[in-house]
This record gives structure tokens, C-alpha cells and sequence, in this order.
């Protein structure tokens, strides 16, 4: 259950109307629902504590896939700690109440003063993805006279994902360091009193359907420790990292989360070690929908029939960087048959389209729709391209709700910018 439904013939984020919100902070908006956040924390986590390789994994939401303070805060309350990859992502973790021992920081480009903040705050680790950090690690630890645990991210040649654009694993991506490479620093951090090595890590991808590569992918952190204990060196954790996909609503396309983590204990058994996992879109994605008006129905003599709506790319980038699909549905449905149209938004662009030859239920000027599953990579990606004002955030709990980030004024806009002093008569 995701409790976004239809009542009395009008959908509903749990026990209020989507028409109610619309008609009090207008669309576009998104709206999530603390209800499907708890759910899906706690699906996740009773999987997890039905082995013993798992039960004290630690549950560290990727904070990109939705950065909301009260999102954040719903889940800290589920326990969930962080996966953050900037000193702002930790920042916002921290503000909702996240422990420094539950954040994870991650990247490939963290800046010498995000390592010494990340440092400084005391996370539970930081992720070294190359050569080249860990000596720039080394000498900020040093500068601060500190030792940090440091988990080595490997590529293990595994990648996997719904879009070449969101796989992280294959040899060719931009992430973490080829086994042989980190079997090599790992000696080098362990000599050194600036850092301390304690773990692997490993993150092949967003969106995976099928367990098989993520087992791959567990299997080489699991024969990399057996390696590195076999030369002395200590393994304490394992970051199995996310990417688990979720059902666009009607579309398969999910790997059971039990299975996952019967795949996940299996890696483990025998190792001892404390496991990490990173999900993302499994806990946020079907927690959201973006709500939208239908602006017109564009019909022209050739038969083409656009749906424009006041969304636009700027407000959910997905459809346009990965041809994502999402479901669309009207807030009230009318009766009368379903038909083709090509989904777009008002910016002026052509990628400005959300899906081509959709069938959909009849939709006219003026009525409410909902893209489902929009509770990941929605808002965090959202931009005021065209000089569109940033899409506010609802957050919805039980009968209540509240808007969680503003839409701000046209003259709010302006205000953050400042005319050069010459320019001003």
C-alpha cells in the first residue's frame, strides 16, 4: 500500500484530498506521504532482521533521492541514518536529528573542506573512491590531528540499472577504484596514523530489477575481505551500498526485499562484519507524487494531441536525463474512454515532454493530475529554469499536512540576486 487512492471519487495522500492541497498552494507541488515512508523503512528493515548476518545493518538513506528536512525527520524516527555526498547533505542530516554515527559520506569529488567538516562532525565513515583522495585525506586528517575510519569503495565491474545514466559499477564509470587498486591503498591507509581503514564498499547502480548483479557485485566484496584478512589487515564493515528498484505502480519491476536481504546475509555469512545499505528511490520513490493542472489540451488537424500541463521538466528532470516513466492519473476521473497523448510542460524546450502516445483517461483544461512514484529524484533535482519559481513540498500525516518547502514569490526570486553596482544609474 502506497496511500495514494481514489475517495469519494477524488485521489487522496492518505486522509486528505490532493484537490484540497492544490486548491490551497496551487501546482505544481509535490506531496508525500509519512505513511508510505514508515512502511517502506520498516518493509526494508524486517527483511533485514530475518538473518543474523543483518539484524544490526545499519539503514542509511541516500539523503540525494530526497533531501526534505521532514522526510529526513520521518525516517530518523524509523532509525535510518544517512548516505550523504556533500557537507550540505550532511548538514541536513544532522538538522533532522540523524546521529554523526549513523552518516555515511560519500562521492567521488568531496573538497578538502568538506573532508575536514565531515571529519570534524565525526561521521561513522567516509568512502575513499580513488588514489588521489585518499592522499588529500591524509593530509587534511593530519591538519587536524585526527584519524577517521575510511571504507574503500570499490568498482566491481558489476554495473546495473534502469538507464546507462544511473549505472555506477561498470569498468567505464566514473566510481570508486578497481579491486586491484584498492587492495593496494587499503595498505597504504592501514600504514598510515591518519587514517584508518575498515571496510569495503560498493554501489552498482539505481533502479535494479534483478538480484543476480548485486549478488556479483557482494561476491567480490566478500572474496576482497577473505584477501585482505589473509594479509593482516582488519575488515570490519561492508557498504553494500542501494539501488533496489521499486514498482512504477502498474509497471513490474521489483526485487523483493526479502530476497535481498537472503542475497545480502548470504555474502556475509562467516564474516563478522557490520553491513551498510544505502537505499534511496526503494523507501522514497512510491512516497511521492508530483501534483499538476492540465493547462490545455493542444489537438492539432494532423491528429497530434498534447496534454500541456503547468509542470515542466525543471520541476521532475527524470523523464527528460532518463526517458523515466512514471504514471500519470487524474486526480478526479471523469468518465469516458481512455486515449493518446503526448505529455509535456511549458518550457521551452522539446525534452520538455513527459511521455509520447501515453494512453490515458480523458483529461481537459483545468483538472488535476498526478505523476505517481515521484517521491525520489524529484524535488532534489528540481531547478527555476525559464524562471519558473521552485516547486514547494507537502508533507502528509494522517489527516494533517503541511507545506514543508515554500514556493517562492517572483520578488523572493529577484531578491537573491544583486545588479552589479556600475549598472545602476
Amino acid at each position: 500500500m502506497n496511500h495514494f487512492e481514489i475517495r469519494d471519487g477524488v485521489m487522496h495522500a492518505e486522509g486528505v484530498s490532493l484537490e484540497a492541497i492544490a486548491a490551497e498552494i496551487g501546482t505544481p507541488a509535490y506531496v508525500y506521504s509519512a505513511a508510505t515512508l514508515r512502511r517502506h523503512a520498516r518493509v526494508l528493515r524486517e527483511a533485514l532482521d530475518g538473518h543474523a548476518e543483518t539484524t544490526d545493518a545499519l539503514i542509511a538513506f541516500a539523503v540525494k533521492a530526497n533531501s526534505n528536512l521532514s522526510v529526513l525527520k520521518v525516517l530518523a524516527g524509523e532509525g535510518l541514518g544517512a548516505d550523504t555526498v556533500s557537507e550540505g547533505e550532511i548538514r541536513r542530516a544532522l538538522a533532522a536529528g540523524i546521529a554523526p554515527e549513523k552518516i555515511v559520506f560519500s562521492g567521488v569529488g568531496k573538497t578538502d573542506t568538506e573532508l575536514a567538516f565531515a571529519i570534524r562532525t565525526g561521521v561513522l565513515e567516509i568512502n575513499v573512491e580513488s588514489a588521489a583522495e585518499l592522499d588529500r585525506l591524509i593530509a587534511v586528517a593530519a591538519g587536524l590531528g585526527a584519524r577517521p575510519d575510511i571504507v574503500f569503495r570499490v568498482n566491481p565491474r558489476v554495473g546495473s540499472g534502469a538507464h546507462a545514466k544511473i549505472t555506477t559499477g561498470a569498468p567505464a564509470d566514473k566510481f570508486g577504484a578497481p579491486v586491484e587498486e584498492v587492495m593496494a591503498l587499503y595498505a597504504r591507509a592501514a600504514a598510515s596514523n591518519h587514517v584508518r581503514p575498515v571496510g569495503l564498499a560498493c554501489h552498482i547502480g539505481s533502479q535494479i530489477t534483478e538480484l543476480s548483479p548485486l549478488k556479483a557485485a557482494f561476491a567480490v566484496l566478500r572474496r576482497m575481505t577473505l584477501d585482505l584478512r589473509a594479509q593482516g589487515f582488519e575488515v570490519h564493515r561492508l557498504d553494500f551500498g542501494g539501488g533496489l528498484g521499486v514498482p512504477y505502480f502498474d509497471r513490474p519491476g521489483e526485487a523483493d526485499p526479502v530476497d535481498y536481504a537472503a542475497v545480502a546475509a548470504e555474502a556475509a555469512r562467516g564474516l563478522d562484519v557490520q553491513l551498510a545499505f544505502e537505499p534511496g528511490r526503494m523507501i522514497a520513490a512510491n512516497a511521492g507524487v508530483l501534483l499538476t493542472r492540465v493547462i490545455h489540451v493542444n489537438e492539432r488537424p494532423d491528429g497530434m494531441r498534447f496534454l500541456v500541463l503547468d509542470s515542466a521538466m525543471n520541476d521532475l528532470m527524470r523523464p527528460a536525463l532518463y526517458d523515466a516513466f512514471h504514471d500519470i492519473r487524474p486526480v478526479r476521473p471523469r468518465e469516458g474512454a481512455a486515449g493518446p497523448y503526448d505529455v509535456v510542460g511549458p518550457v521551452c524546450e522539446t525534452g520538455d515532454t513527459f511521455a509520447k502516445d501515453r494512453v490515458l483517461p480523458p483529461l481537459e483544461a483545468g483538472d488535476l493530475a498526478a505523476f505517481m512514484t515521484a517521491g525520489a529524484y524529484g524535488a532534489t533535482m528540481a531547478n527555476e529554469y525559464n524562471s519558473r519559481p521552485l516547486v514547494p513540498e507537502v508533507l502528509v500525516d494522517g489527516d494533517r499536512w503541511a507545506v514543508v518547502r515554500a514556493r517562492p514569490s517572483y520578488d523572493e526570486m529577484l531578491a537573491r540576486e544583486a545588479v552589479a553596482g556600475w549598472l545602476i544609474p
